[in-house]
């Protein structure tokens, strides 16, 4: 049997395999909880544990760690 040339059905396996990039709003709000972090992070350490919740105390560090940690486990999924 002869084979015949067709690339339509090809590209549309390619074009279905390959992942879809990230919403626009993915980018910032990935920086934003990494800056909003370390910004906590300052904040806490310049007010000498005043702020930003003071009855937290050295919580506020954990806190934001994990507000940074939720941006940097978004980079994972970028694209």
């Amino acid at each position: 049997m002869a084979r015949t040339k067709s690339s339509k059905p090809a590209r549309a396996e390619q074009a279905s395999g390959e992942e879809a990039p990230n919403p626009v709003w993915f980018k910032p709000v990935m920086f934003g909880f990494m800056l909003v972090g370390l910004a906590w992070i300052i904040v806490f350490y310049v007010s000498q544990g005043a702020y930003p919740i003071a009855s937290l105390e050295s919580w506020n560090i954990l806190i934001g760690f994990g507000i940074a940690f939720i941006g940097f486990l978004m980079t994972t999924r970028w694209r």
